[in-house]
């Protein structure tokens, strides 16, 4: 394709998944985002900051939207999952299979523009495009690069003491549980051997019947797995020990692989140090750990399928240990495939970035309600991520020659998940009832959290004065709820509770009367599956269809006006903003074959974080699910202020007016001619 005279051929779009423009103009307001400062005033956005979103606000269909210049309704990825073959089931949604528009990144690299998407979850894996000018980097799961389809081993904590008797794996009630935001690597798109890519099509029927169940499941605390262990005298060493040294038995993959570590006190007796080995004959350590400060690129081993052993990357930190060596811990994070090159395209750019930057940082999912492990391991975890996003995007512009980068940062979202709905108690009782406390602790993390990415858009600032325009954006944010959430609109599966109790969705039950997680099809005239879906159980279409056509739309006007008429049970006003019919969803770049008969967005207030709920809508502690737009660099006005609505769809085209290159085939939206430069 020919390219037509553009404002700059280095182009750098900082994607941040959750990033919010409400809370960052607080956070600028306390002059905690320097360096989020510097690009505004070298730069052009809206004084709000806000991006106007489409919808639903997830992950998979708003970051298509961002790189189409479509809405949802066009592209086709209408949800974190896709409707699976029956109105009970569901499927992934980060499969580039499912995406019927064309990204940007196709064109950039076919006009010759050598081109790196960095880990876009929703459409971008498996390529689309065989370019030699493109790279593609992950983007087959949410959370840090490679966490669902490279991830080989889940976290966890190790707690060593003289009183333990014997070594052991204690796993956690919910260690095996789906949370929300995980993927699981068998649910991901993947390379396994050759050049063949395997479309994984597997179907998973959830039922969310109780409130901790779906996304709600951040209500409840954390359980971690813990490896267990005594201290001893050090017995049968081939190394020399040092004197006063203690030793411990460190269980890694549930307790199937074990390795040794010796605790070592200091000239004055002190015990501040942990040495681990793969076993007592080995000369050398693979780790020394420190207490207080994270270790990462620890290379063992991780245990996985039916006993297959891989090389894996860790991250670990000392977070304790007693002065006289009796008592440590020891977090562990989730480990990573030192060889995942399945998940990158071409598949060698995996050894150039491992080999020169360091392999797949591992990612971290947990803290909840527990400040030390939010602050000590999943802060730190993904202090560890961002600097290694950081370092890798740099390695591929300054070292692969990569002219053009669209980037994914998961950092903020997949934290604020773990206590966003904490922030402020509201009518919520989440203190008494999962034992939530400290309302200005939870505000803490996310001051935390912003800061860290405030250093990591940082680090790409120096690429302003090189002559790259800069573009920071996101998805959606997150919004901490006023009040409880009701049980409809998640997309993680069926949600029953409202459709229940409204009468529309029936369960099963046992010979005691007690209800199934199973629908009975006979009596359920609708159910409410994924985010902001509502399907009629219709017969012809459905396999257990049991309402007929001819009725369908009357019973979609009823069901639309008692959702209207449903009412928090707390507050006593309605729960759901709005309800339509899918034709007429498409006002808001919704609907369409892929969504369900009746589409609906929770009412502010009552969101869970986000998915649900309208992409205007505003939370408590100055949240909001919009997402953000900053540009700055060569073709952007510097220091500008535009009252324009900028919206989602307008990223593909104006980045493509600024490269030069055509818009994408579907695109919907407009170039933000309003920030660029009058003179080309």
């Amino acid at each position: 394709m020919k390219r037509t005279s553009g404002y700059n051929d280095k182009i750098l779009v900082l994607g941040v998944d959750g990033l919010d423009p409400r809370y960052s103009k607080k956070m600028l307001r306390e002059g905690k985002m320097p360096n989020l400062q510097k690009y505004i005033d070298r730069g052009a956005c809206r004084e709000d900051l806000v991006m106007l979103g489409g919808h639903p606000t997830v992950t998979p269909p708003m970051w298509t939207t961002l790189s189409t210049g479509c809405y949802a309704n066009v592209h086709g990825i209408t949800g974190y999952n896709r409707q699976g073959s029956d109105l009970d089931k569901i499927i992934g949604n980060f499969d580039s299979h499912n995406c019927k528009a064309e990204p940007i990144w196709n064109i950039f690299a076919e006009a010759g523009i050598k081109t790196a998407v960095f880990h876009w979850p929703g459409n971008s894996w498996p390529p689309t495009s065989d370019s030699e000018n493109l790279i593609v980097c992950d983007g087959s799961t949410p959370g840090g690069l490679g966490m669902g389809a490279a991830t080989v081993a889940d976290e966890f904590m190790v707690v060593a003491d003289v009183k333990i008797e014997s070594a052991a794996f204690a796993p956690s009630a919910t260690a095996d549980l789906d949370k929300a935001c995980i993927v699981k690597p068998e649910d991901c798109i993947a390379k396994p051997s050759s050049s063949d890519l395997v479309k994984d099509v597997r179907e998973k029927t959830n039922m969310i019947i109780d409130f901790l169940d779906g996304l709600n499941a951040a209500c409840a605390p954390d359980l971690l797995s813990v490896a267990l262990s005594p201290i001893t005298e050090p017995k049968n060493w081939a190394i020399t020990v040092p004197e006063g040294a203690k030793e411990f038995t460190l269980l890694l993959s549930k307790g199937l692989i074990r390795r040794c570590g010796l605790v070592l006190p200091n000239e004055q007796g002190i015990y501040e140090r942990v040495v681990l080995y793969k076993n007592k004959k080995t000369a050398e350590p693979f780790a020394i750990l420190e207490e207080g400060k994270i270790k990462s690129q620890i290379h063992e081993q991780a245990v996985v399928g039916d006993g297959e052993y891989k090389d894996a990357n860790y991250n670990m930190k000392l977070l304790s240990l007693a002065k006289d060596g009796n008592h440590l811990e020891i977090y562990i994070s989730s480990a990573t495939d030192m060889h995942a090159d399945y998940i990158f395209s071409p598949s060698n750019i995996f050894y150039d970035i491992a080999e020169n930057v360091g392999y797949i940082a591992p990612s971290s999912y947990v803290g909840n309600h527990d400040s030390k492990i939010v602050t000590d391991c999943m802060l730190d975890n993904w202090n560890i991520v961002v600097d290694w996003q950081s370092a890798a995007i740099h390695y591929l512009i300054d070292q692969k020659g990569v002219q053009a980068v669209f980037s994914h940062c998961h950092s903020i979202d997949m934290q604020e998940h773990r206590f966003i709905r904490f922030m402020t108690k509201g009518d919520k009782d989440y203190d008494i009832e999962f034992g939530a406390k400290d309302e200005e602790q939870y505000q803490k993390f996310m001051d935390d959290i912003y800061l860290q990415i405030d250093r990591y858009l940082g680090s790409f600032l120096h690429y302003l004065d090189d002559g790259w325009t800069i573009i920071i954006t996101s998805d959606h944010a997150q919004v901490c709820p006023a009040h409880r959430p009701p049980m409809l609109g998640d997309p993680q599966g069926v949600n029953v509770g409202v459709m229940q109790e409204l009468g529309y969705t029936v369960l099963k039950v046992d010979e005691n009367g007690k209800q199934l997680r199973e629908i009975d099809w006979e009596k359920t005239k609708a159910v409410a599956n994924r985010e902001c879906n509502i399907y009629i159980n219709l017969k012809g279409r459905n396999p257990h269809g049991c309402v007929e056509p001819a009725d369908k739309y009357e019973l979609e006007e009823q069901i639309m006006t008692d959702l209207y008429g449903y009412k928090d049970k707390k507050t006593g006003k309605r729960v759901v903003a709005l309800a339509l019919r899918n034709k007429d969803a498409v006002l808001l770049g919704y609907g369409g074959p892929e969504c369900g008969d009746i589409c609906y967005w929770i009412a502010e207030g009552y969101n869970i974080d986000h998915a649900d709920g309208l992409a205007t809508a505003y939370g408590d502690c100055e949240t909001s699910l919009s997402p953000i737009f900053i540009a700055a660099g060569k073709g952007i006005k510097e220091g500008y202020t535009t009252e324009r609505w900028i919206r989602q769809i307008d990223l593909a085209p104006t980045v493509a007016v600024l490269a030069g290159v055509r818009f994408p085939a579907q695109c919907e939206g407009a170039p933000i001619y309003q920030i660029l430069d009058e003179e080309l």
